[in-house]
């Protein structure tokens, strides 16, 4: 299998709060033969810095790119967030030659700067883009031919659809699938282009869990045995949030899309950090019979 190599953006809710989405990833890269190159000292992507600071949003973001320019590395981020918001500054200041020269002059003060070269990837855009689905297929070794998935992409990795180019918003396919290279089904489910309702909690919790509550609902209804995420905030969202306080609601379990291709590849629950989900996976193991 050929080998692919790239920097490791990790963003901040992974390492805070998803430990065992970093973990899987590994272990998955580990079985195709990928090599994960650690970055050091990066900052935030400036998502979250953006709605108050935007041009210190758009700088947060270039010193990232910069660091990957100097490496001469693509990156390879488990985060929807990270991933949207480097594109989309990689794009701008590609385009925007003022802003790119007003942009480097704050770098020049770090001895950096930002020349476009790396380009940012989502751990799935890669896996389906550049591994393929064929190749992840010949890395499955324990197919989940039992297991029913409702597969629940987010938002952030799919709109604006005009800058990011990964898939169709309106009708999505390309976890459907990585989840069916697994050999899982894909459940379809009605509110399957909803929000998970994250990004509304600091606003308005109860619309945020009215949001989730009603995805909720028509995932169970839908017969799956378990949620898939590509997205740490939305893992939160589902798996600690939903859980804490929708817990008559929140029975099925929650993996990141690494774990459910991490179980197909041979790999123990201990390996993949399955100990950290929140809402039990036991019932699932017992349906794969791990």
């Amino acid at each position: 299998m050929t080998s692919l190599k790239y920097a490791f953006f990790s963003g901040c809710v992974t390492p805070q709060k998803e430990n065992s989405y970093e973990l899987s990833i590994r272990k998955v890269c580990q079985k195709l033969g990928i090599e994960l190159v650690d970055l050091e000292q990066t900052n935030c992507c400036g998502f979250f810095v953006e709605p108050v600071d935007y041009q210190a949003s758009v700088i947060f973001a270039a010193r990232n790119l910069a660091m990957l320019d100097e490496i001469g590395l693509d990156a390879v981020t488990p985060c929807s967030a990270c991933f949207g918001h480097l594109t989309r500054v990689r794009s701008l200041l590609l385009e925007n030659e003022e802003l790119r020269n007003t942009v480097n002059q704050a770098l020049r003060g770090i001895n950096k700067t930002f020349t476009g070269s790396a380009k940012i990837r989502h751990i799935v855009g890669m896996l389906l883009q550049d591994v393929g689905i064929e190749k992840i297929k010949d890395s499955v070794s324990k197919p989940l031919n039992k297991l029913r998935i409702a597969p629940h992409y987010g938002c952030h990795i799919l709109k604006p659809s005009d800058e990011l180019h990964l898939d169709n918003p309106e009708d999505p396919k390309l976890l459907d699938s990585l989840v069916e290279a697994t050999g899982a089904e894909c459940v379809d489910y009605s509110e399957k282009k909803l929000c998970c309702g994250s990004s509304a909690m600091n606003v308005d919790q109860k619309l945020a869990m009215k949001i989730i509550e009603t995805k909720l609902d028509s995932i169970k209804n839908s017969g799956a045995d378990s949620i898939v995420t590509v997205c740490p905030a939305c893992h939160v969202q589902f798996d600690l949030t939903a859980y804490g306080l929708l817990r008559e609601k929140s029975s099925l379990p929650i993996l990141h899309y690494t774990q459910l291709l991490g179980l197909a590849q041979g790999w123990g629950p201990q390996e993949i950090g399955l100990y950290e989900n929140r809402v039990s996976v036991d019932r699932l193991l017992e349906i794969v019979q791990l």
